[in-house]
């Protein structure tokens, strides 16, 4: 398991004001999301085709 600390990323939809965001780490294997406003905040941990297919979605909306 890799000790490299994950770089994070905010969404380019998350607000200005800190209340919605939302930030990404993208590694070759997985993509990491999270909730910035938690200290300890949970992640999810998506394979890169299932990110991309989300976005997919995303954009769709």
């Amino acid at each position: 398991m890799s000790t490299t600390p994950l770089a994070w990323f905010k969404s380019s939809y998350s607000s200005g004001d800190g209340d919605s965001c939302v930030e990404v780490a993208a590694c070759p294997s997985t993509v990491h999301v999270r909730d910035s406003k938690l200290d300890e905040s949970p992640q999810l941990a998506l394979a890169p085709a299932a990110w991309t297919h989300f976005l997919g979605y995303a954009a769709q909306g």
